[in-house]
């Protein structure tokens, strides 16, 4: 069912090489430069008094620490708005700052505070930081958990209208374990998830999908069940949780990835239906790509979290 999901789009990071380093327990990046882990959330708000796209990317290597925002222009697909901000340690004036895009023929300003930022086994951080897109005298989207402090900074109101969070993807390298984290409802709490593999005995491998510490799913003999789907409840909420691993029992090249899809929400009866919606997911597409003016009534497209698990040996 999910064979041609690798064909959607995604965002411009390299591919994990083979490594040959140890790592840390099950999870940790490869020591290849090249090869990134990272974490990409796509919102719908209002924008120069459209509603638009933006996406969100924080990359991290051995080397390399960084954070993108992109403010889709639809009068030119080509020619998007792009802030890259790179995250030094050793460079502390750089973790406060202030860039100023034009969209559309209007000025939109992006505020950043990362000095007292705390990050974990993800290169998005945790705690103690914001980011604030400000457009037409109104915080449009505010990144973080400071936001107070970014509305006394930018001086401006909080915009009536909310931002949407459409999708969020991450990529992740490690062994056997594979943690992030992911909101899978309605609730502003971010569930922890873990992908958990046995594939060391060829003849019976197996894997587990767990959920804030209780295993939610288990598949066995892998050689049968690569690919499927099964449906959970996560706090009294459907989720449902598409998993595609061929390339972890199938690919020699010495890097391989598992691609999982976190849909909440009543389920659709049609694999076809399913089919659709996640491209819409991963591409970021879906409704947000109408650009309707915010004073026009429209849906909300439905959320899903994508999960690229790079098994490195």
């Amino acid at each position: 069912m999910l064979n041609n999901l690798e064909d959607a789009a995604l965002p411009d990071i390299p591919r994990p090489p083979p490594s040959t380093e140890k790592q840390k327990e099950n999870q940790a990046t490869t020591t290849d430069n090249t090869a990134q882990c990272s974490a990409t959330s796509i919102y719908r708000a209002n924008i120069a008094d459209l509603y638009r796209k933006v996406t969100t990317t924080w990359c991290k290597s051995l080397v390399n620490h960084s954070f993108t925002i992109t403010v889709e222009n639809p009068s030119d697909n080509q020619n998007n708005c792009t802030c890259k901000i790179d995250i030094k340690a050793w460079q502390f004036w750089g973790r406060k700052g202030l860039k100023s895009l034009e969209v559309d023929g209007k000025r939109v300003d992006i505020y950043w505070d990362f000095r007292q930022a705390k990050f974990s086994s993800s290169p998005e951080p945790c705690s103690d930081y914001y980011v604030a897109i400000v457009s037409e005298e109104e915080v449009a989207l505010v990144l973080g958990d400071m936001k107070i402090d970014s509305l006394k900074r930018t001086k401006k109101r909080p915009s009536l209208i909310d931002p949407t969070l459409l999708c969020k993807k991450d990529h992740i390298c490690g062994k056997k374990l594979f943690c992030s984290k992911a909101k899978l409802g309605d609730e502003k709490k971010e569930h922890e998830i873990m992908i958990e593999n046995s594939l060391s005995d060829p003849d019976d491998p197996e894997m587990w999908v767990n959920i804030d510490g209780t295993t939610a799913i288990r598949i066995m003999n892998l050689h049968w069940r690569f690919r499927g789907n099964e449906i959970v409840t996560v706090n009294k909420t459907p989720v449902q949780i598409f998993w595609d691993v061929h390339d972890w029992l199938y690919n020699s090249s010495g890097s391989s990835h598992g691609l999982f899809i976190f849909t909440p929400g009543a389920p659709h009866s049609s694999s076809a239906h399913f089919d659709s919606e996640a491209k819409n997911c991963m591409n970021g597409d879906e409704d947000c790509n109408r650009y309707d003016s915010p004073r026009e009534s429209q849906s909300v497209p439905k959320f899903c979290y994508v999960l690229y698990a790079w098994k490195t040996d």
